[in-house]
């Protein structure tokens, strides 16, 4: 597989089969994914892994925990157009997919809930920086982990990026014990995507070049 059928191929993926991952994977990707691109070398992201041996007893563990305010502000508050209608469509496309009505908020949040799961995915890994580092480390972050989850697809394996755990800061970083000095930005879900899933066949849209490229 190429670069291109990867970068086509990668997708977010809500719902995976319990076919494991072994751990000498997992390691194999991160260390190749650490020859992302990163300003000055720093080398920002502090990573832990969720094994399929620790993942039970890792969601006993949320479980019996309370979601708390995010960390950051996954989104800026008050979104503007063009990005609030991005994000609305996606949403709606998404439930769309798994048959459950804008009315029915329970059901909406139960789909949700599976993030605390990993949406069934046989490893969990979070990504963490020093919350004293700057907007270029965090965009360091941000090519570490498209990095990842592209040699991950190559390895024909599947990934979903997880904003939604940072709302749970203080719970995962108790878990993995991550010193105070660190602010979690996401989890990232790795397996085998379920093929039967209905939610795991959306394509997301992108906006036409012409909206966001400008050729001078």
């Amino acid at each position: 597989m190429d670069v291109h059928d990867a970068v086509r191929r990668r997708r977010s993926v809500r719902a995976f089969l319990d076919t494991p991952v072994d751990d000498d994977t997992v390691a194999e990707l991160l260390e190749l994914a650490s020859r992302a691109p990163s300003g000055g070398n720093v080398q920002p992201w502090r990573i832990y892994v969720i094994t399929a041996a620790t993942m039970p007893r890792f969601v006993e563990f949320i479980a019996a925990r309370e979601m708390e305010p995010p960390a950051y502000d996954i989104y800026p508050p008050g979104l503007w157009e063009p990005y609030r209608t991005n994000r609305f469509a996606i949403g709606e496309a998404m439930y769309g997919a798994l048959g459950i009505p804008r009315a029915d908020a329970e059901a909406r949040f139960a789909q949700l809930a599976r993030n605390w799961r990993f949406f069934d995915a046989p490893v969990g890994i979070f990504c963490f920086i020093d919350r004293r580092m700057g907007p270029p480390q965090w965009s360091d972050l941000g090519m570490f982990l498209q990095t990842f989850m592209l040699l991950a697809t190559e390895r024909g394996l599947d990934t979903c990026a997880q904003e939604a755990w940072a709302m749970w800061s203080g719970a995962v970083s108790e878990f993995v014990g991550a010193p105070e000095e660190e602010l979690l930005f996401c989890g990232v879900a790795l397996g085998h995507a379920d093929p039967e899933a209905p939610v795991n066949q959306l394509e997301s849209d992108r906006m036409p070049l012409s909206e966001w490229a400008r050729f001078l």
